[in-house]
């Protein structure tokens, strides 16, 4: 669904810290750290990870799945504007 790496990019896009993820995805700060720590595939409760994809897509983030449309293979996040 989600990557750590992709989590941080995410972030770095948005400009924000964990904390203020935690916020916006209604999460605490460790479970954010835990969550971004994973070298793969985020493992945890689905529906901590829907409220942090949802989080960083109402911020304006697409996050691209392995084999998704794209310019390159492999995963990653692109900038669009917020949802409205």
């Amino acid at each position: 669904m989600i990557t750590g790496p992709q989590m941080r990019a995410a972030r770095a896009l948005l400009g924000i810290d964990q904390k203020t993820l935690a916020a916006r995805a209604g999460l605490s700060l460790p479970t954010i750290q835990r969550m971004e720590a994973s070298p793969g595939t985020v493992r945890g409760v689905i529906d901590s990870l829907t409220k942090v994809v949802e989080a960083l897509e109402a911020g304006g983030v697409e996050l691209i799945g392995e084999g998704a449309e794209s310019r390159a293979s492999g995963r990653g996040v692109r900038l669009r504007g917020p949802a409205a």
